[in-house]
C-alpha cells in the first residue's frame, strides 16, 4: 500500500534533519512511486517554508543562519540546557583543568561548578567569566583578548596564542547546529575557529546542545561530529539521532 503525503512529509523532513539534502529519484524508488510525485511533494513542502528546492532534489532552509542574541538564547530551552550543565559539570572530576566555550548551555555548566574549589576553568566567554566572579571556588582563568560585542566573548589572534600556553582535561564544545553531513557548526566564523582551537587544546572534547541543535546547519563549520567523544543533550533528541551519532562511535549521553 502506497503511503499518504503526511506519512512521506514526516520520512523526507526527518532525512533532510540528519542528511541535510534529499534527492527526488532515491526517494522516488525509497517510495516506489514517481518522480513526478516527489516533485510535487517537494513543492508543497517549500510553500510551507520545510525545505528548499534545488536541482535534483532539495536541502534544508537557511534561515538558522540568522543568530539571536545572547540574551534571547539564554531564555530559550532553558529547562534543558539547566539540565544539560547539571549533567556535564558530574563528568569533571577533582583536580582537573577544563575549557569552556562561549555559549548558553556553557554558562549553565558555570553555574553548576560554582561550589567546586578543586577545578581550574579556562574560557573565552566574557558572561561565564561574570559568572565565575560571583562566587566560583576554584581558579578561573580568562583567554582574553579582543571582545566581540556580539557574542560577548574573546576571539581572534590574541585569544589563540593565549589558549595555546594551556591544556585541559575536557573542553565543553557549544555549537550553532549539528548536521550529519556538515557536522558541528556555529553562526560566526571567529567563534567557529576558536571553538577548534579549544578542541586542539584538550584531552576530550565534549559537545552540549540541545536537541534544537540538531539537523540544523549554520555558517562556519567547527569539526566534523566524530572529532569529539561525546555529546550531552537533552531527552527531546530523538532515537534516530542518537543511533546516528553512535555509529560514529560518539557516545551520547541523555540529562533528565
Amino acid at each position: 500500500m502506497s503511503l499518504t503525503y503526511e506519512e512521506r512529509k514526516q520520512t523526507i523532513l526527518a532525512r533532510l534533519s540528519t542528511e541535510g539534502k534529499v534527492q527526488v529519484h532515491a526517494l522516488a524508488k525509497n517510495f516506489n512511486v514517481s518522480t513526478e510525485t516527489i516533485r510535487r511533494d517537494l513543492d508543497r513542502l517549500e510553500k510551507e517554508g520545510k525545505l528548499r528546492k534545488v536541482y535534483g532534489g532539495a536541502v534544508q532552509t537557511r534561515s538558522e543562519w540568522i543568530e539571536p542574541t545572547f540574551l534571547r538564547r539564554t531564555e530559550m530551552h532553558q529547562p534543558e540546557k539547566q539540565a544539560i550543565g547539571r549533567l556535564a559539570a558530574s563528568l569533571v572530576k577533582a583536580g582537573e583543568t577544563v575549557i569552556l566555550d562561549n555559549g548558553t548551555t556553557t554558562l549553565e555548566i558555570m553555574r553548576h561548578l560554582k561550589g567546586r574549589g578543586d577545578v581550574t576553568v579556562i574560557t573565552n566567554s566574557v558572561p561565564i567569566m561574570a559568572c565565575a566572579l560571583e562566587g566560583f571556588q576554584g581558579k578561573i582563568i580568562f583567554a582574553g583578548g579582543e571582545v566581540n560585542m556580539n557574542c560577548q566573548a574573546a576571539t581572534g589572534a590574541v585569544a589563540h596564542q593565549l589558549l595555546d600556553q594551556f591544556k585541559a582535561n575536557k573542553a565543553f564544545i557549544s555549537a550553532g547546529g549539528i548536521s550529519l553531513s556538515e557536522g558541528i557548526t556555529d553562526y560566526n566564523l571567529d567563534e567557529a575557529l576558536l571553538s577548534r582551537k579549544i578542541m586542539q587544546r584538550t584531552e576530550e572534547a565534549i559537545l552540549v546542545a540541545d536537541h534544537s541543535k540538531f539537523g540544523v546547519t549554520t555558517f562556519a563549520q567547527i569539526a566534523p561530529i566524530d572529532h569529539i567523544s561525546m555529546i550531552i543533550t537533552d531527552s527531546g533528541c530523538t532515537e534516530e539521532w542518537v543511533e546516528a551519532i553512535n555509529k560514529l562511535d560518539v557516545e551520547v549521553l541523555l540529562s533528565e
